[in-house]
């Protein structure tokens, strides 16, 4: 079997991956808190962890991997967009728009990322649904001296754990000096976390031996983790604007509170995302959502392709000549497989994407084996990476049979209604280059262009795809 290999954030190494129970690989990769749609920079641990995630299941089995991404919902910003709906007038206590929020959010972030080719992980924990463990979890570590009582909070002894610090490379008393840390009357040190805090008014909050409150971020990852994978699990992933403080404090309360546990043997990291070379932001203009880009007419697999045209660890641009790239190649790709049966993955994406999740070594792979008229390994690899998913909603296909070989009809929404007229014109078309009237055949493709028609000649027959601006009123004057 191929070696996966794995740069593992916390050795700051290239690994070989060895899992800790080959029947049963296990993954766990910090979501998202619901409060809003998920931006394209949320987009991309999304992508990267699900390639991974494809290849543990190719390589151990579908039946052998435990993957598991959280949902936060309980969270300042979740309650001050459920308080802002209350005044402005929206029925109901802020108990329950809470819970509207979330549930609204979570089925447009399943909504958004199925449309990116992503498969459910096996659990989808809530916040929420762990309160039990996550005060459990807090009351040994206050038993163990890990951490303290004030005030109806209940903090993390940061300086009880000798080894913090170690995934990020810093020093405690380096990040204090250089980090931005609440600073409390009640905290033994200012680096110290909070575990626990109380909740007034109509917060959401629960029952605990510190008075009515809700937990703090960190200790709810640490809790999911723990009930669903165990002491100790595999892999441990996220964004790298997680690595400190979250996943650094992850490591600190769990190694404490499971003192027989490794917690997450490898951590992987992916870097972040810019916009056409700048900072995604709402001040520059160049904020978008997933949503945003799929409304627009960006297909899901373009979305996914051009995240994948970088590897995790380096920043990734994304820029339209790049999304009108990776269109280009997947229609070529959708279409030269339609009609054929794949076979196994190629050799050399497994070996890509096994190599440190070389998603763009893949695609080199990809785009070789398209030049060499390996048409169903192609489609075999792309359907490994999630690339030609029959899932996304934006990509619509048809095919008849003509004596002069396939006609491949492709667009979005009014497809069905328009499939008629197109097939006609791409047969027209293709009937006239089969009998060598080339001319003629010419003069078909560009009136059928400037009504946003194009016209291309695959290896089973013809392709049809209609444009955005697709009008087909100016084919109908024609007939």
């Amino acid at each position: 079997m191929v070696t996966i290999r794995l740069t593992n954030s916390k050795t700051r190494k290239k690994e070989d991956f060895r899992p800790i129970d080959p029947s049963n690989v296990r993954m766990y990769v910090c979501g998202p808190t619901v409060y809003d749609r998920a931006h394209l920079g949320n987009a991309r641990p999304v992508v990267v962890f699900d390639t991974l995630y494809r290849l543990l299941r190719h390589l151990y089995g579908a039946d052998h991997v435990t993957y598991v991404r959280n949902f936060t919902d309980v969270d300042d910003k979740i309650n001050a967009e459920a308080l802002r709906r209350q005044k402005a007038g929206s029925p109901g206590t802020l108990e329950d728009l809470i819970h509207e929020r979330t549930e609204e959010t979570i089925a447009w972030y399943h909504a958004d990322m199925d449309a990116l080719g992503a498969m459910r992980p096996n659990h989808e924990p809530r916040a929420t649904e762990f309160i039990a463990q996550m005060i459990a979890m807090t009351e040994g570590l206050i038993a163990s001296g890990n951490a303290y009582a004030v005030e109806g909070h209940v903090l993390f002894r940061v300086r009880s754990y000798k080894d913090y610090g170690k995934l990020s490379g810093r020093s405690v008393d380096d990040m204090i000096a250089g980090a931005r840390v609440e600073v409390a009357p009640f905290k033994e040190d200012p680096m110290d976390f909070v575990l626990w805090k109380p909740s007034s008014g109509e917060e959401p909050g629960w029952d605990s031996p510190w008075g009515k409150g809700r937990p703090g971020w960190h200790i709810e990852c640490s809790a999911m983790a723990h009930e669903l994978l165990g002491e100790s699990f595999d892999i441990h992933g996220g964004g790298l604007d997680l690595q400190f403080p979250h996943h650094e404090n992850e490591i600190a309360q769990s190694a404490c509170a499971h003192p027989h546990g490794d917690f997450a043997h490898y951590w992987l990291h992916n870097e972040m995302l810019q916009v056409e070379g700048k900072k995604m932001s709402k001040s520059l203009g160049n904020f978008f959502t997933v949503r945003d880009l799929l409304e627009q007419g960006v297909p899901g697999e373009v979305i996914r392709f051009v995240l994948l045209m970088t590897h995790y660890r380096s920043p990734m641009d994304w820029t339209a000549e790049k999304a009108r790239q990776a269109e280009a190649t997947l229609r070529k790709w959708r279409a030269a497989t339609a009609s054929i049966k794949a076979s196994l993955p190629l050799p050399g994406v497994v070996e890509a994407l096994a190599d440190d999740l070389n998603t763009a070594g893949a695609l080199s792979a990809l785009h070789a084996a398209a030049g060499e008229g390996d048409w169903p390994g192609v489609k075999a690899s792309a359907a490994l990476m999630g690339l030609l998913g029959v899932e996304t909603a934006n990509w619509s296909w048809k095919k008849v049979e003509a004596s002069f070989g396939a006609v491949f009809v492709a667009g979005e929404g009014d497809q069905d209604r328009h499939f008629a007229l197109v097939k006609a014109f791409a047969e027209v078309w293709q009937a006239r280059r089969a009998a060598k009237e080339f001319a003629v055949a010419d003069q078909i493709k560009e009136i059928a262009a400037r009504a946003g028609l194009d016209l291309k000649a695959i290896p089973q027959g013809v392709m049809a795809e209609m444009r955005p601006n697709f009008d087909p009123a100016k084919l109908e004057a024609l007939q």
